[in-house]
């Protein structure tokens, strides 16, 4: 017994060094995957080998064991051979080999191949810290993080999975786990789209699912668009909320960045009106994350590069506060022209910011620090002197410095009336404008004085 097993041993002795010495006598073969290393959880992948002309047959090893692939080149065949997995699995995933053989013996082994899977557990999320517009020649930290506690995060540049970092993880005590990625220089040269993955130690070949992609933008000197909402700067806390950008040059599309933001929404334009390219970005229900300052900015599918940005525009969300200020006006609500009008918004919560709207203002509200008086906090709105163009309906919101974008619930709408009938007017006019001054004054008071008019027709 004893002498068939040394037998066998030096059988296995002499064999391994008989492929030892054949192995190596041909320059090595390349390996490679199509149609990529990194493949989706189900998806097909092709590994090609190909050697020199000598080659006869083809052997494919994953991890140091042989893989159930000896291929046989046939007479009028190609110096290459495939192997073909129809749907990628973990097991699949590994470091790879190949060699061929010919009449003279066995090469050397190709260059290790890691073939990836991506698609277990879930996707992390991608971000960049400050903001995703990055200046040329400038550089960004992106931030890949994850509630699966994963070891590592690999970030890819978006295209070429060749171009690619990897960093450990910083657990956090809450169970998350992130990292950061310096890039840049930042040019405009090509496009900077990135994704990310992460995984763990004892499983390298197998990833998450890529986050969402992030491109960064690079702001350039071209016209800049306008950046609009027909709801008005303020808007309700549950209520819909769409931004439009739009520009009279012939974007190709648009991209939208929220001051603070990491993330970089982008639009195609949609069907040119009247000379103007346009995109909306729905931002659905209004929450406490969509207030803030928005810029856009314009873009050509074939370029990396994009336009200066638009004006700022501030979404300040109301409700998110629960008082509701008091809002009145001095002298009173009816006033001429010319007079010295001042609103007075006021709350018994401490808040150190009043603002001021006008129903159908196209300019932002008016901005007033807080004062306490009387165990109120007030702002006063003076218009000195007012005119026709003062007149309309009024309201007033509280906030807070350390939140300026979330406003409280609004206060009771207010509305001034303001008329044109000065002593110098009404001088001006002759006895034939006063008369017609007088008819418009009782039509005026009629209007604004319903019980008046109904004692009136009574009579």
């Amino acid at each position: 017994m004893v002498s068939i097993l040394s037998a066998l041993l030096c059988l296995g002795l002499s064999l391994g060094q008989r492929i030892h010495v054949q192995a190596g006598t041909l320059p090595k073969p390349t390996l490679w995957a199509e149609p990529g290393s990194v493949i989706p959880y189900g998806s097909p992948v092709t590994l090609w080998c190909e050697g020199s002309l000598e080659a006869q047959k083809f052997d494919l090893y994953k991890e140091g064991k042989r893989v159930l692939w000896n291929t046989q080149t046939g007479r009028n065949s190609t110096t290459k051979d495939k192997f073909s997995i129809t749907h990628m699995t973990e097991h699949d995933a590994g470091i790879y080999h190949c060699y061929y053989h010919s009449p003279t013996g066995w090469s050397e082994p190709s260059d290790a191949l890691e073939l990836v899977v991506t698609g277990s557990y879930s996707k992390p999320s991608l971000s960049a810290l400050t903001s995703p517009v990055v200046p040329s020649g400038g550089k960004v930290t992106l931030q890949c993080g994850s509630g699966q506690g994963f070891d590592r995060f690999i970030l890819t540049k978006e295209g070429d999975h060749r171009l690619s970092w990897t960093q450990d993880s910083q657990p956090q005590p809450s169970g998350w786990a992130k990292t950061l990625f310096l890039v840049g220089p930042i040019t405009p040269s090509h496009r900077w789209r990135f994704r990310c993955y992460g995984y763990y130690r004892n499983s390298s070949q197998v990833w998450s699912p890529p986050s969402d992609a992030l491109e960064l933008l690079i702001p350039g000197e071209s016209g800049k668009p306008s950046l609009l909402t027909q709801q008005g700067p303020i808007v309700a806390s549950g209520q819909s909320l769409t931004l439009q950008c739009c520009s009279d040059v012939g974007y190709d599309r648009f991209a939208l960045s929220k001051e603070g933001g990491g993330n970089l929404p982008q639009s195609l334009v949609l069907q040119p009106q009247a000379g103007l390219s346009q995109a909306h970005f729905p931002l659905d229900t209004v929450s406490s994350s969509h207030g803030g300052r928005y810029r856009c900015y314009g873009g050509y599918n074939l370029s990396s590069e994009w336009s200066a940005p638009s004006d700022p525009l501030d979404i300040l969300v109301a409700g998110l506060l629960p008082d509701r200020p008091s809002l009145s006006v001095q002298p009173g609500p009816r006033v001429a022209s010319g007079e010295n009008v001042t609103l007075l918004c006021q709350s018994r919560s401490p808040r150190d910011t009043f603002l001021l709207s006008k129903e159908g203002a196209a300019s932002p509200p008016l901005c007033r620090g807080a004062k306490h008086r009387a165990q109120q906090f007030q702002a006063e709105f003076s218009m000195s002197p007012v005119t026709s163009a003062h007149g309309g309906t009024y309201r007033c919101y509280s906030s807070h410095s350390s939140s300026p974008f979330l406003l409280s619930l609004p206060s009771e709408p207010l509305e001034l009336l303001v008329s044109d009938y000065t002593v110098e007017n009404l001088t001006r006019m002759g006895v034939a404008g006063l008369i017609l001054v007088v008819i418009g004054v009782l039509l005026f008071e009629a209007r604004n004085d319903p019980i008046r008019t109904l004692d009136a027709a009574s009579m």
